[in-house]
């Protein structure tokens, strides 16, 4: 991918919050698809992906749910270059993806979220040039020496990184630290830096888990502008089906590793095999909505960084459970001779002479 100035000029077109949409800063190259074939991954004796095969076309949203534990994460793990696959394949712009590190599938323009926030220090702008990494020229001495052609490279890939945080709303927070931002700007964040490395393929990984429903629409709809404007493939696991239903083009669903649905979101919703395992209820005209747990309220605009709180209280030690032993006889208070001095009662039971001295008592 090229890192002229020429090709960092955005469009003319704007988003509905006014913000210029970036360009893309790719070449000419038509954005590949991204094609899983017969993929199984084993760790032991758990199977986490079974036989699993689907396609992205270019320049679609294709959704990958399932519920936990069905394999969504190993997918993208692999696809990323950070499991091995057991068998099958991956293929992405005629290399096979099980066979290469992840910097270098990086390389072939595919580029991931996580589901947490991974980087929170420094601010907008440093997280956001890490992403522009891969597409640095000039090698460690230079930039220490900060030779005219160095500077002139950083000064471009800033501008670029600025165009992108103003096309997902950051641009006002582009020179801010990230910790100080609010929990879905700080998302945003995430989906920017990854944006920066000019990906033709993006992987987002619950791209809006723990957000407030005012935070969700606007990042659903971020997530059809950057399809939209920057022509790329998006490949989303999420479990908000209301988002699903509302940006995909195509579904995959997955159930303990195996694929028992796929295609488009008006057929995967009344899909037998999906509302059984999944869906539970037919989804119609859903929103989306929040996650179990609690919520927030909506934050307006840039939040002020929060006052620190207080450190979280560590959670008590359990007390040590009592050894077992013999349990203690039940004592029955109606027996007439239970003796209710414990002292007394004790050295009764350890004299015989007294035990056949009542027992005599007792006859007569």
């Amino acid at each position: 991918m090229s890192v002229d100035a020429t090709a960092n000029t955005p469009e003319a077109a704007t988003t509905p919050e006014g913000a210029t949409t970036p360009g893309p800063d790719a070449g000419p190259d038509p954005v590949p698809a991204l094609t899983v074939e017969n993929l199984t991954v084993r760790f032991s004796g758990l199977v986490a992906l079974d036989d699993l095969s689907f396609t992205v076309p270019p320049g679609t949203i294709h959704a990958l749910i399932g519920p936990n534990g069905a394999g969504k994460s190993t997918c993208f793990n692999v696809i990323s270059g950070v499991y091995r696959a057991t068998a099958g394949s991956v293929r992405y712009a005629d290399k096979d993806l099980t066979r290469l590190a992840p910097h270098r599938i990086a390389q072939l323009g595919v580029a991931r979220t996580f589901q947490n926030i991974v980087l929170t220090h420094g601010t907008v702008a440093d997280n956001l040039m890490l992403g522009r990494h891969r597409l640095t020229r000039a090698g460690f001495t230079a930039s220490a020496m900060r030779l005219p052609h160095t500077v002139r490279e950083q000064r471009r890939h800033r501008e670029r990184a600025a165009e992108i945080a103003d096309f997902l709303g950051l641009g006002p927070a582009f020179d801010k630290p990230v910790a100080g931002l609010a929990y879905g700007d700080r998302k945003r964040v995430e989906m920017a830096r990854a944006l920066c490395m000019e990906p033709q393929l993006l992987l987002l990984d619950e791209p809006v888990a723990g957000m407030h429903p005012t935070e969700r629409s606007a990042m659903a709809e971020t997530i059809a502008r950057v399809r939209d404007a920057l022509k790329i493939s998006i490949l989303i696991v999420e479990h908000d089906m209301g988002l699903i239903m509302r940006i995909a083009d195509s579904v995959t669903v997955l159930d303990f590793g195996r694929l028992i649905a796929d295609g488009p979101p008006e057929r995967i919703q009344n899909d037998p095999a999906v509302i059984s395992a999944y869906l539970g209820t037919p989804v119609q005209e859903i929103e989306p909505g929040p996650e179990p747990g609690p919520t927030r309220e909506p934050e307006p605009g840039p939040a002020p960084a929060p006052e620190p709180g207080p450190a979280p209280a560590p959670e008590p030690i359990p007390a040590p459970e009592p050894e077992a032993g013999p349990a203690p006889e039940p004592v029955d208070a109606s027996e007439p001779d239970s003796d209710p001095d414990p002292e007394r009662a004790t050295a009764a039971a350890s004299d015989p002479a007294k035990d056949t001295e009542r027992d005599s008592e007792e006859e007569s």
